[in-house]
């Protein structure tokens, strides 16, 4: 199985959330997209903890199961698609997330998230994990 981890999975992860490593254990192949990465070099940028968590960052993408996808122009249709079906029931979500989504289905990867919206989304195998309890 093909997994995609997006920006709260992995965030909730590099928190020491179990259950986000526990799920990524069951993928054959744990796959990044480009949009994920701007977004964690963004959380990352100004904070005091940069330099260390560009090194978690660099270190879980040479995992031998990690790799990152391009975005390609199937990707673009893809994401042009899901923008114009999500238009029509009248749904929105965050743009880097139809991005994210497109990506996963071009792909034929499911995607690991804590985020609710993603449900709003035809044909995304989407393996949501419900927030942690505080």
């Amino acid at each position: 199985m093909r997994l995609l981890i997006d920006t709260c999975a992995y965030s909730a992860l590099l928190a020491g959330d179990q259950r986000v490593a526990e799920e990524l254990g069951t993928a054959d192949v744990v796959l990044l997209s480009p949009i994920v990465i701007g977004e964690l070099y963004d959380g990352f940028m100004g904070s005091r903890r940069e330099s260390a968590n560009r090194s978690l960052l660099t270190a879980f993408r040479q995992k031998p199961r990690t790799s990152l996808v391009p975005i390609t122009d199937a990707t673009a249709e893809w994401f042009a698609s899901l923008k114009q079906q999500l238009k029509r029931k009248g749904t929105l979500i965050p743009i880097n997330d139809v991005w994210i989504a497109a990506s996963c289905l071009e792909h034929g990867a499911g995607l690991l998230s804590l985020d609710r919206h993603f449900s709003a989304v035809d044909g995304l195998l989407l393996r949501l994990l419900p927030p942690a309890e505080a």
